[in-house]
């Protein structure tokens, strides 16, 4: 979303500017770069001498994720504020974090968007750094953070709420389209990688590879096996949760798989895609339900009265639609559930592998295009239940193998030596458990039915 006198204002007069806007971001092979962006959620350590329960979600104030963003911030240098309305929602590095950002979900949920680097060893860095400065102000604090896909104990009602002006919109709106929004808004976290393309055909491939194996990823990455307190018979239920989210803005959008498909029917379908908010004024104005495509036509709509539609409005949009794979000037996966660094890495080095070698890129396409996309549609919909062994044609996991052999042949092709990173979906699509396979496990078995000890083990 645009910061407040960071607006486009440039006025939108015809459908090729927004079209032109996404094929800026074509850069030149050599320009490509890696951004990885990841969530977790803060909970209270036992022990805290507040008195807050042990494993409970920490409020924004006081004593919870404000303070640990004043304490992050330091004397600016580093960080500089973001504030919506005088509150404190997030941090814009400055200096060596010049490129990352801090930013919190609707529930506190705690967002590292890494700077775009060149390759996955600076990710782990940038990880490393990022995980080792927030655990001593946060334990300062009484708190510890897990990477998971879904809250694994705690009600909806139990979250609390973050000053954000975007979410009180979207909570007033999520409930008219669908039955599950606010518990994607309240009780997930996901990791993404965000990836460069090189033209509109270099972008359609990568868009047709990438959203068809989303649902494989899914699988590998499942890691939200528990509904307040006890399993619920899902292994991702983050996945689960955005299949009634609201699925005009969200899911595999059937344009991305047509053959001629590029810029312009990816803007088409944004178009269509019901409003949320725009930004005037350095005010947040509630929108949601309005129509993009009408707005340019100069139809009337009361919430839009007397406002020009504007590129930045048009950014922000594209910031609201929530496909698999969203594009903007950059493709992002958006398919797997938060989980271990290690995993997360994985989940980088997967789509690196499979994108950046062109040949390599050539080879999933061709991959993919065994199956018809209907196969993968329905793949999304098993997933969630049953990840790595849902049904396929031929077998999940001989796709799996196969996936991984090709991600670890494009990481070769660099020859950086990442391919190491792939060894946790080297493993997994050979036999090994998943990470909510593991925890089931040990719900079953070490701890005896009580889910709370998921917090610390699976602490970063």
């Amino acid at each position: 979303m645009s910061n407040p006198g960071d607006l486009n204002d440039t006025p939108i007069e015809n459908k090729a500017q927004l079209v032109a806007l996404l094929e800026e971001g074509a850069k030149p092979q050599e320009s490509w770069r890696i951004g990885t962006e990841h969530e977790k959620f803060g909970f209270v350590l036992p022990g805290d001498r507040s008195g807050r329960e042990a494993f409970s979600p920490p409020p924004y104030a006081p004593g919870g994720i404000e303070s640990l963003l004043e304490a992050l911030k330091g004397n600016g240098d580093d960080w500089q504020a973001i504030e919506d309305h005088g509150k404190l929602i997030g941090l814009k590095g400055q200096g060596a974090h010049k490129g990352e950002s801090v930013s919190l979900e609707p529930a506190g949920q705690f967002e590292l968007s890494g700077r775009p680097v060149a390759d996955l060893h600076e990710t782990r860095a940038e990880m490393d750094a990022h995980f080792g400065a927030l655990r001593e102000p946060a334990a300062a604090l009484g708190l510890g953070f897990a990477p998971l896909g879904f809250q694994p104990l705690w009600s909806r009602d139990a979250m609390p709420i973050m000053p954000k002006s975007r979410y009180a919109i979207m909570r007033r709106y999520m409930p008219k389209v669908g039955s599950l929004g606010l518990d994607m808004m309240t009780r997930t976290c996901t990791v993404q990688v965000n990836l460069d393309f090189g033209s509109e055909e270099d972008m359609a491939r990568k868009m047709r590879v990438s959203l068809a194996l989303q649902p494989l990823a899914t699988a590998f990455f499942a890691n939200s096996p528990f509904y307040e307190g006890k399993p619920n018979g899902l292994l991702s239920n983050r996945a689960h949760i955005w299949t009634d989210t609201d699925n005009a803005r969200s899911g595999m959008p059937p344009c991305c798989f047509d053959e001629n498909f590029g810029f312009e029917h990816y803007v088409d379908w944004v178009l269509d895609v019901p409003m949320y908010f725009v930004m005037r004024d350095g005010e947040i104005r509630d929108v949601a339900g309005a129509s993009f495509r009408d707005w340019l036509a100069g139809k009337s709509q009361s919430a839009l009265e007397g406002l020009t539609p504007t590129m930045g409005d048009f950014e922000d949009h594209l910031t609201t639609v929530f496909p698999d794979v969203r594009l903007k000037q950059f493709l992002e996966m958006r398919g797997a559930d938060a989980g271990s660094p290690a995993m997360m890495l994985a989940q980088s080095a997967l789509w690196v592998g499979l994108l950046y070698d062109p040949a390599t890129l050539v080879a999933a396409e061709a991959l993919v295009r065994e199956q018809d996309w209907s196969s993968y549609r329905a793949l999304r919909g098993a997933v969630p239940t049953q990840a790595m062994n849902a049904s396929f044609p031929g077998g999940l996991r001989a796709l799996a193998s196969r996936v991984v052999a090709l991600a670890a042949q494009g990481l070769r092709a660099r020859g950086l030596g990442e391919e190491s990173y792939l060894a946790p979906l080297e493993a997994i699509a050979a036999g090994a458990p998943t990470q909510a396979e593991i925890w089931l496990e040990r719900f079953h078995g070490a701890w005896q039915g009580d889910v709370r000890p998921i917090f610390q083990e699976a602490s970063i």
